[in-house]
């Protein structure tokens, strides 16, 4: 699943999940069904960002809508 290279450095960090991506619960759309694309972009860890209540329900309530595609970012 992960190049070989990649793998030896996950094992290597203290938290692989923030460097991996695909978290549960992420939405993927295919690009050509969607009409914008935008990321939220939370300026501390991942952990800290999940934790934030208004971003989730943010991510879930545009999600919903198929003309649009939303993406969380955090600082690492």
């Amino acid at each position: 699943m992960f190049d070989p290279k990649l793998k030896e450095a996950l094992a290597h960090v203290q938290k692989p999940g923030r460097y991996t991506g695909g978290e549960p619960g992420s939405v993927y759309k295919e690009k050509d069904k969607v009409d914008l694309r935008f990321a939220f972009c939370f300026p501390d860890t991942y952990e800290v960002g999940m934790s934030f209540l208004g971003e989730k329900i943010l991510y879930e309530i545009l999600n919903k809508q198929a003309s649009r595609e939303k993406h969380r970012q955090s600082n690492f």
